[in-house]
């Protein structure tokens, strides 16, 4: 039987640091959409669904999804770990990938390479971002792979609300006889920053949208890199905000 891949990306309006980010829009397009588009170049997913919340202010991205013809779970706002379990069984996922909405740049080549490490390594969980001390990728370029059966384990285990937060920190901050494995890359590009927490964040990801869309380039990763190097200007704002993950 065909082992089922699905990405789950999380999605909520309730930023503290800038709220309703994830449906800001570039060029007249939701962020979350211009990265749906991205995901879905990806060759080695079979199903993405959105996953948010069940507040009222969520209803915007239910609403999204229901317009734009996209699939939407919804569970605990907080217990994020319990809402990918529930989509994931929800959905008889074998194999999960773990995206966040905040990343509207994220490249669909390094999806399917950290897809690949985890089958070619045979291992629990694969990433590329994390952990934080070797990692060579962007800041919001961020992709996690991992097995249902590592997530139920998860889900049994663990009791400190800030990991059920943040979903994967069970697997690679402890020592849990969960294999490893990160992807790494010939260049270091973990200075850079396109994930959208901040106005300023934006500003780079809109400058680095509308260059693509002059170009008529889909724009992956060197490409992307390229564009704001070659404006110092974007640089400096896209070096200035070094303010390290938090959703």
């Amino acid at each position: 039987m065909k082992t089922k891949t699905v990405a789950i990306i999380q999605a909520r309006m309730g930023s503290t640091r800038l709220p309703e980010k994830v449906l800001m829009e570039v060029d007249g397009v939701p962020l979350l959409k211009i990265m749906l588009s991205r995901v879905e170049k990806s060759k080695l997913l079979d199903k993405v669904i959105i996953a948010t919340s069940t507040l009222p202010n969520d209803d915007q991205i239910k609403k999204f999804c229901i317009n734009n013809g996209y699939e939407c779970f919804r569970g605990s706002e907080n217990d994020v770990l319990s809402r990918y379990y529930d989509c994931a069984k929800n959905y008889n996922a074998d194999v999960i990938v773990r995206l966040t909405a905040d990343c509207p740049l994220i490249d669909p080549l390094i999806i399917d390479d950290v897809i690949k490490l985890y089958i070619d390594k045979n291992v629990d969980f694969a990433a590329n971002t994390v952990p934080a001390e070797t990692n060579k990728f962007p800041d919001g370029s961020d992709v996690e792979v991992f097995s249902m059966s590592a997530l139920e384990k998860a889900q049994k285990e663990v009791s400190n609300s800030h990991d059920r937060e943040h979903v994967t920190f069970y697997f690679w901050k402890y020592d849990n006889e969960i294999l490893t494995t990160q992807l790494t890359n010939e260049k270091d590009y973990s200075k850079y920053r396109f994930t959208v927490d901040y106005k300023e964040d934006l500003e780079v990801v809109d400058f680095v949208i509308r260059k693509l869309k002059n170009r008529k380039s889909f724009g992956y990763l060197d490409e992307i890199i390229e564009i704001v190097d070659k404006n110092p200007i974007i640089k400096k704002l896209n070096s200035s905000y070094s303010f390290g993950q938090g959703w």
